[in-house]
């Protein structure tokens, strides 16, 4: 049963406003990642992936990475319109945070953007954008980052799988 869209106010989007299948948008925003006080990445060339009822996943290319935070992580998962994740970790600030981020390493038609860029949860991270800090979209699976930009309600928690 799909929910009630919250009605959005000036210059907020709604996330039921976003399509299916999910399009993909460069964003100017200024996107900064730290773990504890140590820079992780730092970029104004992210892209949004924007799919309905969920907030935006942001990809930051991997060149906005500090040298060796990412490593490589075990596992895959497949997205049914952006294809075959891999996973990273990021290290930094003397942790180790395993299987924090995704890569596409060969995207389906329509999302070669994504090609050499990382997604990251935000919850064990400090991830802001345009200096306003991020909140982690609920339930653990997916990427999205909430900010006063957007209103849901969104997909993540359990009472929400029907969605």
């Amino acid at each position: 049963m799909r929910p009630t869209p919250l009605p959005a106010a000036a210059g907020q989007e709604s996330v039921w406003d976003y399509p299916r299948p999910p399009r993909v948008e460069r964003t100017s925003e200024l996107v900064v990642v730290t773990l504890g006080n140590v820079p992780v990445a730092t970029t104004t060339d992210a892209v949004r992936v924007l799919e309905t009822s969920h907030p935006p996943v942001y990809y930051l290319p991997f060149g906005a990475f500090e040298p060796g935070v990412l490593e490589a992580a075990g596992g895959a998962s497949v997205c049914e319109f952006k294809g075959v994740a891999a996973y990273v970790s990021v290290r930094a600030d003397g942790r180790l945070l395993s299987r924090v981020g995704w890569t596409y390493p060969a995207p389906l038609p329509g999302y070669e953007i994504l090609a050499d860029r990382v997604a990251l949860y935000a919850g064990d991270l400090r991830c802001t954008v345009d200096g306003e800090l991020v909140q982690p979209q609920a339930g653990g699976f997916y990427g999205g980052w909430i900010t006063s930009r957007v209103v849901g309600p969104f997909k993540g928690s359990p009472a929400t799988l029907g969605w």
